[in-house]
């Protein structure tokens, strides 16, 4: 293939999988503070389903032809002339360009060096991909967000989806008491991550078997919302990550003391040398479902089941 074009996957229209158009397009150029990323794994998350359909955040991105993806691991081929953190060579991963236009979804990409950290040489690309986006959500909201203290009780929705099983790990070495909602085929596997306690949500309304819980990371939303507040004890938070909260159940909330609001990762590469330490140390381990990038709509119809234990992610080179 000639050096100076891609395999690229882009985005014409919004709608079904078949929009997803495998094309070839010519290799990004970098501006002075980025980096040119020949990109060996990408994850994927329910908001590249959702901004696929012309949902999750496609308002934000003008640009066409799309190129969907925010979730990167490769190796370094060039360097803007104001980067002095990376090198030809260097093995790195990251979330570029979140909320934005992220371009992931090519075999090169060109990515803002502050968002990115080196990859773990502990680990393959594809677990660091993995770890990305998910894990920067979980990050922010449990440590910057929310403040998790040692000894706080938490209640995780999803918790064996991909923001859910990095949050559980990460907040069980924070030391708080951490309660799971999954399936009952999930049990085992949350247990192994460190949740103190599984709650089928199949079988049983979380709301009547836990109570005086300090935070809810609710990766659901919906009707898990006002459930969720029922839970709290005063002065407790409520962050939900996939959808904003109605005014209405913000003020019930707040007529509790509870803080009930969304929140929206943002690209962070301080947070992802956080991060790529923990992958280095083993303490953060990611749970990963293997694709190759030709199988981009299967793995699409795959993360839109909503039932996915982990992450996907998918090898280009």
């Amino acid at each position: 293939m000639n050096k100076h074009i891609m395999k690229a996957i882009i985005l014409n229209e919004f709608g079904g999988t078949d929009q997803l158009i495998h094309t070839e397009l010519p290799v990004p150029s970098i501006k002075d503070d980025e980096v040119l990323v020949k990109v060996v794994a990408i994850s994927i998350n329910p908001v590249d389903v959702k901004t696929r359909t012309g949902k999750g955040i496609s308002g934000r991105i003008k640009e066409r032809p799309l190129i969907l993806g925010w979730d990167i691991s490769g190796i370094v081929t060039a360097t803007g002339k104001a980067v002095s953190s990376f090198k030809t060579g260097d093995e790195v991963f990251g979330m570029v360009n979140f909320p934005g236009h992220g371009k992931a979804y090519a075999e090169y990409l060109a990515a803002p060096a502050a968002q990115l950290a080196l990859k773990p040489a502990t680990i393959t690309h594809q677990q660091a991909a993995a770890t990305t986006l998910a894990a920067l959500t979980a990050w922010q909201v449990l440590f910057q967000q929310a403040s998790l203290q040692q000894g706080q009780r938490v209640l995780i929705h999803a918790a064996a989806g991909g923001v859910g099983h990095f949050a559980v790990q990460l907040a069980r070495q924070a030391g708080a008491y951490v309660i799971g909602t999954a399936s009952a085929a999930n049990k085992d596997f949350l247990m192994e991550l460190g949740a103190n306690e599984h709650i089928d949500y199949k079988s049983q309304r979380f709301e009547e078997v836990v109570s005086y819980v300090d935070l809810v990371l609710d990766a659901v939303g919906g009707e898990l919302i006002p459930r969720s507040l029922a839970v709290l004890k005063p002065n407790g938070k409520l962050i939900s990550i996939p959808t904003t909260i109605a005014p209405d159940l913000v003020q019930q909330a707040a007529a509790r003391n509870i803080d009930a609001f969304f929140y929206l990762v943002q690209s962070n590469g301080k947070d992802m040398e956080r991060l790529a330490a923990l992958l280095n140390e083993g303490a953060l381990r990611p749970y990963v479902n293997h694709y190759d990038f030709s199988q981009m709509d299967m793995a699409h119809q795959q993360q839109a089941t909503g039932s996915t234990r982990g992450k996907i992610v998918l090898t280009i080179a």
